[in-house]
Parts: C-alpha cells; sequence; structure tokens
C-alpha cells in the first residue's frame, strides 16, 4: 500500500498540521533503523483502526518489528517525536483495547517464534507473536498442554492473550493466563530493558539497592504492596474470573511479588512483552465429554457447584436461544441435533490418563445426576462424536450476529465473570433487566468460572440508543459487583469497561492502578485513554465503529449490482458483517483465507478486506473512494473462493464484494485489456472451437504465445489450455444415432438433444435430467461430459443437453462485468424457461458454474420466480446420484487408490465432496481426501503475472505435496477445471473429473 497520509494538508487545522509534521519525522526515524516493516500509508492505518469490539480509532502507523532490536529502536523514534504506543496480537480483542490513536507494533508477522520448550521443567519460551495452536501442539507432543485456551485459539497470539489476560474453555485445567506465567522480558516506552517474574524478599532488597530505573520500579511496587495490601484483599474478587483492573494482588507476600504475573491484562498500557517464559500443564490424553440437558439455562446454571464436585476439566454452557438462533442461520445444524432434549445445556468434559478412568468419570457424573429434581437429559458422546458437540458451543459467536429476523447484537457487556455459586441468580437477575430495555441475547459461555457471553441487541446508531446503552451499563454493573463478581471475566476492560472500574474498586485501588501504571509509563504513551488513564479514560460511547454518523456526515446510499438481500441491500452494512474475531488468519483446516495463508498479511485476509472497504465507504479511505488503491491491492489477491461465505462465522461473502467493488470501480470507464480476455473466456472459447487445431497452435506457439501472455498479462511459465478437437455440444449434434425423446412442454426441440443410450421404449421413458455443458468442461474437456452422460444412463436418467453456445458468465464476476453477467443469466433463464418450468433438474460438473445458480442469481434476479427456482433445480453430479441413485456404483472401481481434492465453491456452497467420496467408495475405491486449502488456481487468477507466485504459494501448501506423494497408480480426482489445470501444470500429474473416474472402469 503506498498512499501517503499527509496528502491533502490543507484540509486541517494548524494544530493537525504539526501533529502530521511530527509523524512524518516518525516514518523517517523508523524506515531509518528498523529493519522491519513501517507502514504509515492511509490503507495500512485503516486496517488497523479496529479490532473485534465496538471501537474503532485510526492509528499513527503500524509496524512489524523484526526483533527485540526493533522493538527498541521502534520506541527511540516514537519517544523522541512524543507518538503513543499500542502492542498488538491478533487484533481479537473485545473490548477495544486494540485500538488507539498510536503506532501499533504487530508481533505476528516475525516476532512469533516458540524460543524453547522444556517438558522437564513445564516450561515454554515464546516470542510475542506466536499463535496460540502451535504452542499447543508443540506441547502435547509431551502431554503438555497451555491451560489457557480461548475460543480464538487458532489465531490468538501469546502476547495479545497476556495483554487481556485470557482463559478459555479449559480455564478448570489451568487457569487464566496470569496462572501460567512464569517471567516475562520487557521493553518500556522510556527503552528500559529488564525480566520480571516472582521476587523473593532477598531479590527485591537487591533490586532496590541498585537504583537507577530499575531500582525506581521496584521500589514503588513494593510502596505500592505496602500501602494498598490490605484493600487488595478486601476488595479484589476471590473468583475464578477477575480480569478486571490491575493484577495488584500479585504483589502480594502470599503471591511471591510476582511482577509478571502483575502486568498481565496491562493491555499494553505499562510495557512491550519481546519474550515470555509460560508454565504449561499436563494434559490428560484421554477426554469425555457429556453434555446435560435442562429445562432452562438457569437452571443449567443453578446445577454448576454440583456438577464442580465430579471434577471436570470443562464445564460450558448456553441456552435454547443459541440453538434456535443457529437452526435460522442454518449453522452446525446436524451438530446439534446431537444434544439430548432440553432449552439449557452444559457440556462437561472429563479427563484422565487412561480412558477406562475418563469414562469411569463421565458415567459417574450422569448416574449422580439422575437422583436431581429434576433430573437433567444426559448424553455421552464417543470420541467421534464429541468434536461435534464442542462444535455447537464454539459456534457461539457466528449463532449470535445477523440473525435473520433478529435486530443487531453487538459487545459491550458480554463477559462479567460471577462465583459459580451465584450464577443462576445473576442470569435471572440480569435477563430481567435486560427486558427492561428491549434487550435480549443467547446465554453462552464458561459457565464452570461464572464468565457467561452475551450478545446484546444495543442501539447504537441512535442519540436515545446510545443514552440506554451507557444507562444499562451502569446498572449491570451494579448487579454483578452486587453478586461478588468482577466487571469482566475474560475479554477485559480496554474501553467497554474502564470507566466502570471504579464501581468495583473504589477510589483508593484506583489510585493504587494509576501508581502502578505511573511506575512503568509516567509519560502516559502506553496505549492512554485505554483500562487506567490519569488524564481520563475513554467512555464506553466515545469512539463507536458504528454510532449515529460514523461518517461524520451523512451520505447518498449507493446503488448496487447486487442486492445484499440479508444486509438491508447496502454494500456497507454488508462489510459491518466483520466483527473483527479472524477466522480467516487461521492457516490449518479449512479452505479460507488461500492468499493471506500465502503472504500472511493482514490485508489479504476477509477481515482485512472487510475493513478495507468499510473505510472506504465510510471511514478512512471514503474520500478515495472505489479508486482507493489500497483496497484495490487489498481485493486483487482475492482468489473468490467463497470459502468465507460459510467458514467467516458471520458469513462474510468476500467473493460478492469483490465483484461488486469492480463494477463500481470501473462504471462508465474501460477495464483494463485482460479483464476483458479472461471475462469473456466463454466467448474466445467458441470462437476459437471453430478452427481448434490452429487456435491451440497459436496459443503454444514458440512466438505467438509468448507474445499473447506478455499482451494478456499471462505467466510466462504458465501452459494456456488446449481446446479439444470437437466440443461436447458439436458432438451431440452430429451424432445422428442420439433419437430425440419428448421434452417438457413447450420446448423448442430444435435447440436440444437427448440421449436415450439404453434403447429403452418412448413409453417407458426414463427420468429426464439436463446436463449443463459448461464452457470449460465442453471446450476444453468434452470426456468429462462424456462420461457424466455414460453414468447418468447406466444410472437410469435420459440425459438433455443444450446443443447452442450458453454460458453462466462465471468468469465475469471475478472482473466485476455484473451488467454483462446479468444479461448471460437473462439468456439463461429465457432459452432455458421451459426446462425450469417443468421443474426438471441440471446437472452441474463445474462447481464454480454451479454455484453463479445458486449465490449470484438470486442477487442480481431477486424477484424473477424463474430465478427463485432453478436455484433449486441445480445439482452436482455427485450429489444427484447420491440421492436419486444409491447403489448403483457398486463394485465397479474395485482395489482402485483415489486421491480427491475438493474445489472451493465445492465445499463453500454445496457442502464438500462428501457424496463423491462415499460414492467411489462405495465403489470399491480407497478413498483419501486431501487436506487443503485452495488450488491457487481460481479461475484466471493463477494464470496472471502478477499472481503466479502467490497461486504456486497456495499450491504448495498441501495440493502439491499431496499429489506429489501419491502413487503412480493412483487416480487424482478433482472436479474443477482451475483445479485439474493446477495439479497438471505444478504437480505434473493428470487429475480426472469425478465423472470421469466413476466411468473409467464401468465396461470391465
Amino acid at each position: 500500500m503506498s498512499n501517503s497520509p499527509f496528502s491533502n494538508l490543507s484540509r486541517f487545522t494548524p494544530l493537525e498540521h504539526e501533529r502530521f509534521a511530527a509523524h512524518r519525522e516518525l516514518e523517517a526515524r523508523l524506515k531509518a533503523t528498523l529493519r522491519g516493516d513501517v507502514l504509515f500509508d492511509r490503507g495500512s492505518r485503516a486496517l488497523f483502526a479496529a479490532d473485534a469490539s465496538n471501537y474503532r480509532q485510526l492509528p499513527i502507523g503500524v509496524l512489524y518489528p523484526r526483533d527485540a532490536a526493533d522493538v527498541e529502536a521502534a520506541l527511540e523514534a516514537c519517544r523522541a517525536t512524543g507518538a503513543a504506543v499500542l502492542p498488538r496480537g491478533a487484533g481479537t480483542s473485545l473490548a477495544g483495547q486494540t485500538a488507539n490513536v498510536a503506532v501499533v507494533f504487530d508481533f505476528s508477522r516475525y516476532m512469533n517464534a516458540l524460543q524453547g520448550i522444556s517438558p522437564a521443567a513445564r516450561l515454554a519460551v515464546v516470542e510475542p507473536g506466536i499463535v496460540l495452536d502451535r504452542l499447543r501442539d508443540a506441547a502435547e507432543r509431551h502431554n503438555l498442554t497451555y491451560a489457557p485456551d480461548p475460543a480464538t485459539h487458532s489465531r490468538c497470539t501469546l502476547g495479545g492473550m497476556i495483554g487481556n489476560n485470557s482463559c478459555g474453555t479449559h480455564g478448570l485445567l489451568g487457569g487464566k493466563v496470569v496462572d501460567n506465567v512464569e517471567s516475562m522480558d520487557l521493553v518500556l516506552y522510556d527503552g528500559t530493558r529488564l525480566t520480571v517474574g516472582p521476587t523473593s524478599p532477598a531479590q527485591l532488597e537487591t533490586l532496590i539497592r541498585q537504583g537507577g530505573r530499575v531500582g525506581e520500579i521496584y521500589t514503588g511496587l513494593a510502596r505500592i504492596r505496602d500501602r494498598y495490601s490490605d484493600l487488595i484483599r478486601a476488595r479484589f474478587p476471590r473468583i475464578p474470573r477477575r480480569v478486571s483492573g490491575y493484577n495488584l494482588d500479585e504483589l502480594l507476600p502470599e503471591s511471591n511479588f510476582n511482577v509478571a504475573r502483575a502486568l498481565v491484562g496491562s493491555e499494553g498500557t505499562c510495557a512491550t512483552v519481546v519474550s515470555a517464559t509460560l508454565n504449561l500443564t499436563n494434559s490428560p490424553p484421554h477426554r469425555v465429554l457429556t453434555a446435560l440437558g435442562f429445562t432452562d439455562a438457569f437452571v443449567a446454571a443453578d446445577a454448576v457447584p454440583r456438577i464442580l464436585e465430579h471434577g471436570p476439566i470443562g464445564l460450558e454452557g448456553f441456552d435454547g436461544l443459541l440453538l434456535d438462533f443457529m437452526r435460522r442461520k442454518g449453522l452446525a445444524v446436524d451438530e446439534v441435533a446431537l444434544l439430548p432434549p432440553g432449552n439449557g445445556f452444559l457440556l462437561v468434559e472429563m479427563g484422565a490418563w487412561t480412558a477406562e478412568e475418563a469414562q469411569a468419570k463421565a458415567e459417574a457424573l450422569v448416574r449422580a445426576v439422575q437422583s436431581w429434581s429434576p433430573a437433567p437429559t444426559a448424553r455421552i458422546y464417543s470420541a467421534e462424536d464429541a468434536p461435534h458437540v464442542w462444535h455447537v458451543r464454539e459456534s457461539g459467536l457466528g449463532a449470535t450476529v445477523f440473525v435473520p429476523g433478529e435486530p443487531e447484537g453487538w459487545e459491550g457487556w458480554d463477559d462479567s465473570g460471577i462465583p459459580p455459586v451465584h450464577l443462576g441468580a445473576y442470569l435471572r437477575k440480569l435477563t430481567a433487566l435486560m427486558g427492561e430495555y428491549g434487550y435480549r441475547s443467547p446465554l453462552y459461555g464458561h459457565f464452570g468460572q461464572g464468565c457467561v457471553h452475551l450478545r446484546i441487541n444495543f442501539d447504537f446508531r441512535s442519540e436515545e440508543g446510545l443514552r440506554k446503552f451507557r444507562e444499562f451499563l451502569d446498572r449491570a454493573a451494579d448487579l454483578a459487583i452486587s453478586f461478588g463478581g468482577s466487571l469482566s471475566g475474560e475479554h477485559g476492560d480496554g474501553q467497554a469497561r474502564a470507566a466502570l472500574l471504579p464501581k468495583m474498586f473504589g477510589p483508593e485501588l484506583m489510585q493504587a492502578f494509576l501508581d502502578f501504571k505511573a511506575l512503568w509509563d509516567p509519560t502516559n504513551h502506553m496505549n492512554p485513554g485505554k483500562l487506567v488513564d490519569p488524564v481520563r479514560v475513554y467512555d464506553p460511547i466515545e469512539n463507536l465503529r458504528h454510532g449515529p454518523d460514523p461518517a461524520g456526515h451523512n451520505h447518498t446510499p449507493l446503488e448496487t449490482h447486487f442486492v445484499f438481500a440479508n444486509d438491508h441491500g447496502s454494500l456497507e452494512r454488508a462489510t459491518e458483517r466483520c466483527v473483527g474475531v479472524g477466522a480467516c488468519r487461521n492457516t490449518q483446516g479449512g479452505v479460507m483465507c488461500p492468499s493471506y495463508r500465502a503472504t500472511g498479511q493482514e490485508q489479504h485476509s476477509t477481515r482485512g478486506r472487510a475493513r478495507l472497504l468499510w473505510e472506504m465507504l465510510a471511514g478512512a479511505l471514503r474520500d478515495e473512494g472505489f479508486q482507493s488503491e489500497a483496497v484495490h491491492e487489498a481485493l486483487d489477491l482475492c482468489l473468490s473462493c467463497k470459502a468465507c461465505k460459510t467458514e467467516c462465522p458471520v458469513q462474510v461473502d468476500m467473493t460478492a464484494y469483490k465483484s461488486e467493488y469492480l463494477a463500481q470501480r470501473y462504471k462508465g470507464r474501460l477495464h483494463p485489456l485482460n479483464h476483458y480476455v479472461f471475462g469473456f473466456a466463454d466467448k474466445l472459447a467458441r470462437l476459437g472451437s471453430l478452427t481448434p487445431a490452429l487456435t491451440n497452435m497459436v496459443l503454444t506457439g514458440p512466438i505467438t504465445s509468448p507474445l499473447i501472455k506478455h499482451i494478456v498479462r499471462v505467466a510466462q511459465p504458465r501452459q494456456l489450455p488446449s481446446l479439444a478437437p470437437r466440443s461436447y455440444t458439436k458432438s451431440r449434434k452430429t451424432n445422428a444415432s442420439l433419437p430425440k425423446i419428448q421434452g417438457a412442454p413447450g420446448l423448442a426441440s430444435e435447440t436440444w438433444e437427448s440421449n436415450n443410450a439404453s434403447g429403452r421404449e418412448a413409453q417407458s421413458a426414463p427420468p429426464q435430467v439436463v446436463l449443463w455443458p459448461d464452457t470449460w468442461n465442453n471446450y476444453y474437456h468434452p470426456q468429462s461430459l462424456q462420461a457424466a452422460e455414460q453414468v447418468l444412463d447406466e444410472a437410469g436418467f435420459a440425459v438433455r443437453t443444450p446443443t447452442k453456445h450458453i454460458c453462466c458468465g462465471r468468469a465475469l464476476y471475478d472482473f466485476g462485468h455484473l451488467d454483462i453477467a446479468r444479461s448471460y443469466l437473462a439468456n439463461v433463464l429465457n432459452v432455458m424457461a421451459p426446462e425450469i418450468e417443468a421443474g426438471l433438474p441440471f446437472i452441474f460438473l463445474e462447481p464454480s458454474c454451479a454455484s453463479v445458480f445458486k449465490d449470484e442469481l438470486p442477487e442480481l434476479f431477486p424477484n424473477d420466480s424463474r430465478a427463485r427456482r432453478v436455484r433449486e433445480q441445480v445439482w452436482l453430479l455427485a450429489d444427484w446420484l447420491a440421492e436419486k441413485a444409491p447403489g448403483f456404483v457398486a463394485g465397479r472401481l474395485q482395489g482402485q487408490n483415489i486421491l480427491i481434492h475438493g474445489h472451493c465453491h465445492h465445499k463453500a456452497v454445496f457442502g464438500g465432496p462428501k457424496n463423491e467420496i462415499a460414492l467411489l467408495r462405495q465403489a470399491g475405491a480407497t478413498v483419501t481426501p486431501i487436506e487443503s486449502s485452495c488450488c491457487g488456481m481460481a479461475g484466471p487468477f493463477g494464470f496472471e503475472a502478477d499472481k503466479f507466485q502467490v497461486s504456486k504459494a497456495i499450491a504448495n501448501l498441501s495440493l502439491i505435496p499431496a499429489v506429489e506423494s501419491a502413487s503412480a497408480d493412483t487416480v487424482i480426482v478433482a472436479d474443477g477445471f482451475s483445479c485439474r489445470e493446477q495439479i497438471h501444470q505444478l504437480g505434473h500429474r493428470q487429475a480426472l473429473h469425478f465423472a470421469e473416474a466413476l466411468a473409467r472402469k464401468s465396461n470391465k
């Protein structure tokens, strides 16, 4: 990203000019001294303006330091220019603590090493940017784990967890981060380097005597301990989930004056952590999950103390409203069905060192609950089913946002910590309080430790809504405190609860917090305004991302091509779906987000792109609009894989956003040449098929091929696909042996061909299906369509195919040709009207083409009944065969080894190739799915010169290694034309379509 943040300075006041001048100087100093990345352009700053909370503040700049020396140099430059600093993890914080007008230090790109692990000492040394799951995976090899495991474990960083004092599902196993830190290496804003941890009286005395900055700090810490120890013991709740405030209780003698743990949860307001030594916990290798169903969540909460007597390592809960929301969203529906009857649920996990002991603990619990009145329902799960049941709980956030028929739900009062013995009573009173304001929310979370999450329908878009929100916070805080609870039990204080802390701790301890902050950061440059501040903390209603007027002025709604039916017809509201939890930053499992996995850069994550689009529409990039190069650069590497639509917890649909963005960007303007060449690939294929031999010679010739690639920006190492000698539709037209069968009423018979290859008589005609001749298989791989026709015929269906050129326009969406794409689909609806009316099934071989009719068609034709009908008539071949012709494949592929790669759109829109795998196994084959992300080709993406290296990187994550390790006699199956091209060009193997694999031995 290259936009200067200092353009258009005439818009600013003299004070703002002075500030920008300082920022210019800071940027220059940083670039001169840091080996890491220094990003001060508006696009990069916009990327880091928000976290997963309700808050937004545009930072000064963004740094990716490479090591501790870089951190020291960066802090020196910030001191010289008076810039505030914000250390940040993965940006998934929910209280606003990782958004500020400061220089953001992001450690996830470079400072992410596991520096060492000692199984004997049960210690690990990490850099702050390491993702939690990397540490846990390494520790599990020794039957150890890092106990705190928040739901974001696949992408949250240890530095961020230290800043927030994170916990998670298995808090019962080992507590919060504060309970699992041995020592930390720090750099202070003033440049001081020191290592902190537990401190004996003799060590404390030595440190004080040495004087200097370190001596000053320890002298002050001892003074705080001595002055406030009685108040700390009296006012700090002794509960499992007290996260609010500074951990001054760790300075008490009974806590070994543990300075490292005192700094845990300080949210970047005191020091920057450059490495940490963490305590590991024994991890029981055998675990058994039990679900208990109650009449409601309150009764479930009442049962928590009795269940804790059985020693679970995990005790999570949720209510029936959460399940109702899941059903409405079609989220985890199969998994929900595994739960026992009830309207409030507890998931109880037992752990042990033997399978027998774990099972016995679960069975003992179930026996015990049968004596309760009323007794809950219960179900013990197998090791195979347990992950599916856990998925219900882990889907909590996704289930509570953007629910059909429900108002918007937001963070704000979502993680108070209550003594577990009082949890049921607290939840009853809190629910009643919400009712007074017209609020409601599902209840879910860590019932076993008294921490329950909510996502309440606060109204941030009106002044009256903000008044009610602020009033509710005061009353909810009073309620939690009345039960001996904490304002925060997991997510921290940040901005969301900082102004409420005096209610919980009183004025004396608030002064102690200020004294603690001043020892570490006397000039107040570390994340100012958050948690504790000597001047003023931000109020919960300041800096809201979606306030009554988030852009600072009114603007005319954008007229879009897609209707964005689920987002009030607004692209801006659609981008607001991104709540920042960062599931797109996960690099293991699933598909989302391929380009982020290849580059590791925030702007190439789904979250980064959604945030930049919102900034373009309503924030810092609004004056640049659709010509913003920062937005264009971010979206340019989007492969339109659609994975985010299903894998993102809130169904961000970046494929649609990218198409709409490009349509708006080039509205009334010419596109680059390659947009036309790739976008109109169907027309070029049709034209080239008139003389395929000549076309192929030109495309592959030693002189013409490099020239064509240069002109249309195709990577020189790429091979341009070769047209088949005869297209599938042309073969059917000229095959006089295929008798016609009666079509649907009103069918224009001269446009269609049908096949009754089995010679069945007309009076016993088999059911008809329409085999869609997509551009890729029709012109390039007609053998796939021929194989599909053969398989369908053998399964008892009469195949009909349009013999005139017809196309869904899939490639047009990749380049924003939405008006033309709409005309393509209008043509399809007109030509296929009789088949649509007759209710004939449309069988597709190419998942990306089938997905057009499921996704794009309803968005472009929301009021056309034909569009609604044909959407339900679209099938992929395997799905059709699995439902309508089960059993016919038995034994036909006996002994065959098959390696199968699922197309992204297949996974995102049709649930993945599970039916293909089942049918191939039923046919006798040994089938191994490739656990891979996108193939990296994604239509034209992998052919484009400027994307070739990224395409290769994505393919080499898992697909190509799996292909290269397959034996020579293994059949590789991939339905996507792009996938087969990538496998052929990078893996040097010829992949088959599922139809070909199923048909190839059918005659033996």
